[in-house]
């Protein structure tokens, strides 16, 4: 075949845990990704010359910058690599995911175009190499794989399937003026420290709970569990990857993003108050998204945002994921 044309769907975070920072500097996730129908489109032709061609349309920043930066060249050039081979290749990606908004556009584009070349080269990779070498590529590239909602763990880069819940209509704001740089959100949410034991570094607190008598250790130490009770999320994070319905968002990015961004904050009580059953940061922002009982609703708050970009869209279940991917366009 001489052509592929293949979609790269958008995702949202329906949860997004931030359990600490790894040893290798890294932070460890729990997350529950969901795919979405918004998508950008890559065209990926043969070409005579032994060589990567990439040119973007739909964003005019991504088609200015050098072409190796991409992640599709990567993914393309990784790939010619790992299977030793030298054929050419011409790639049009048609942007309509906005980029740095937390909505996975870049690597939802990496994760198309591994298998959109090994579909145009008629090649076969091990599906555990695959997941390596998209992983490789960047912490979400592996879930774009196979898409759907599934579990997210490590780095977000171990991925597990989860069922299927009902469709979902959505309504996404990106304001244009605010970006969210990923190493800042971090960096402002200052999770404490884990280590290769799972354990995290002790506090000046716990360092004088040592000191202190056993009677009373036993007292502070029973309050203690009572408030960790109340405040662990871990069971409500359980129940919600075997839930039929998929709700309870949550976002640990939110606090700190919108203290830095107000504006943020009040997009998602626009949503709220304008027909969304619950909204939420998308990733670690800066676009934010609410989930409506009807398209029509979505429809009708999108116009309460005349000034940011809006995208009314859906869920997209893994089988109509892997159908849409795998049934690309050939010739």
């Amino acid at each position: 075949m001489n052509e592929v044309r293949i979609p790269a769907f958008a995702k949202i975070n329906v949860r997004l845990n931030v359990v600490g920072k790894r040893p290798d500097g890294f932070h460890e996730l729990r997350t529950i990704f969901q795919s979405i129908s918004l998508h950008d489109e890559l065209i990926l032709r043969r070409a005579p010359r032994k060589a990567i061609s990439l040119q973007v349309s739909g964003n005019a920043m991504l088609s200015t910058e050098p072409v190796e930066k991409n992640l599709v060249y990567r993914a393309v050039d990784l790939l010619r690599r790992e299977l030793r081979l030298r054929d050419g290749v011409d790639i049009e990606l048609k942007k309509n995911v906005p980029a740095g908004r937390g909505l996975g556009g870049g690597s939802s584009d990496a994760a198309a175009a591994l298998l959109g070349f090994l579909r145009l080269t008629e090649k076969k990779i091990d599906e555990a190499r695959l997941f390596e070498l998209a992983a490789s590529l960047g912490a979400d590239v592996p879930f774009f794989l196979h898409g759907g909602r599934a579990l997210g763990v490590s780095k977000g880069d171990e991925i597990y399937p989860l069922p299927d819940v009902p469709k979902q209509h959505l309504l996404i704001v990106s304001p244009e003026s605010i970006h969210v740089p990923t190493p800042d959100a971090y960096r402002w949410l200052a999770a404490g420290p884990i280590y290769a034991d799972g354990q995290k570094r002790k506090s000046k607190a716990n360092a004088e709970t040592q000191r202190t008598p056993r009677s009373s250790q036993k007292s502070k130490s029973s309050r203690a569990l009572t408030k960790l009770a109340k405040t662990s999320n871990i069971w409500g994070f359980c129940a919600l990857c075997w839930s039929a319905q998929g709700t309870s968002l949550w976002n640990d990015f939110e606090g700190p993003v919108f203290e830095r961004y107000p504006r943020l904050k009040q997009i998602k009580r626009v949503l709220l108050q304008h027909g969304a059953a619950e909204a939420s940061l998308a990733g670690s922002g800066s676009a934010v998204f609410g989930v409506f009982p009807s398209p029509v609703l979505a429809r009708r708050a999108a116009v309460r945002f005349p000034h940011d970009q809006t995208f009314v869209c859906e869920t997209v279940s893994r089988d109509r994921y892997v159908r849409a991917v795998a049934g690309a366009s050939v010739r």
